[in-house]
């Protein structure tokens, strides 16, 4: 198996959940496919999803909630077959 970051691609407030009352779009252990929602982006009240470009297992997240990324920083780790 082979670790693969999924990234921001853009700079802004990463968010787990699409909002404070709902559940995280995904979970340590969870199976996401390519376009599967991880995460959002927030830059200036416009929200951004992160998907996940590849099949995989998700491993853990790379940044906190409420965290400020950079573009090309890692948000979440999968592992997926190499």
């Amino acid at each position: 198996m082979t670790r693969h970051e999924v990234v921001s691609p853009i700079p802004g407030v990463f968010y787990r959940r699409p909002d404070p009352d709902s559940p995280e779009y995904v979970k340590a252990g969870q199976q996401v496919g390519p376009g599967d929602t991880v995460g959002l982006v927030e830059v200036m009240k416009s929200f951004h999803p992160i998907e996940a470009d590849v099949a995989g297992t998700v491993v853990e997240y790379a940044v906190e909630p409420d965290d400020l990324v950079d573009a090309g920083q890692a948000v979440v780790v999968l592992e997926v077959e190499s």
